[in-house]
């Protein structure tokens, strides 16, 4: 299985809103004493263990709209694995109230640039994903502008909670399957 956070590099985006992706990925590689750092198809990939099942965890290093040349790339490297039931990819949505997760067996990107590339470059969008929300309280004109921030000091405290939360449903995917999974997170 390939579980894919999705993010942008470097330092000056690390605690963003649009990183939460990476972070969880961070989280899943701490959890498991894994490592995410051998450079592979322009992400930083790495082994880990999950429920007993052997899984890389990857970071995209494309910026968040072109992830898909990673994923793409990476799938291509494993013959083996289908992204409809191998793949994982976790993402922010501003659609969705801060803090909530959702998972998906398929579907649209539902406006998420990083999504939208990987279903443009795999070429169907048959595969399961990790939606965390970042809803916004009240209106924003620049939506780009509020993915790239960083979350607010109120929010930055839960953010550890939402991670811990998005990461038992990870697991629960990798030790059940994602329709299970999803009868138990999504509600």
């Amino acid at each position: 299985m390939l579980i894919v956070g999705l993010g942008n590099p470097g330092e000056r985006y690390e605690r963003t809103r649009h990183n939460l992706g990476f972070m969880l990925v961070d989280l899943l590689a701490r959890q498991s004493n894994a490592q995410v750092k051998r450079t592979e198809c322009r992400a930083l990939v790495g082994r880990a263990e999950i429920e007993g099942r052997a899984v890389e965890l990857a970071k995209p290093q494309t910026y968040m709209n072109l992830s898909g040349e990673s994923v793409a790339c990476l799938l291509r490297k494993r013959e083996a694995l289908k992204p409809s039931s191998d793949l994982l990819v976790i993402s922010d949505d501003i659609a969705l109230p801060f803090g909530s997760i959702r998972l998906r067996a398929r579907g649209s990107s539902g406006g998420q640039k990083g999504l939208k590339n990987i279903i443009s470059a795999l070429g169907t969008d048959e595969f399961p994903r990790l939606r965390i929300g970042i809803r916004p309280e009240h209106q924003v004109n620049d939506t780009a502008g509020f993915v790239l921030e960083n979350f607010s000091k109120a929010q930055l405290a839960e953010v550890e909670k939402i991670l811990e939360r998005s990461a038992d449903a990870l697991r629960a995917v990798v030790r059940d399957g994602i329709d299970k999974a999803m009868s138990l997170y999504n509600g």
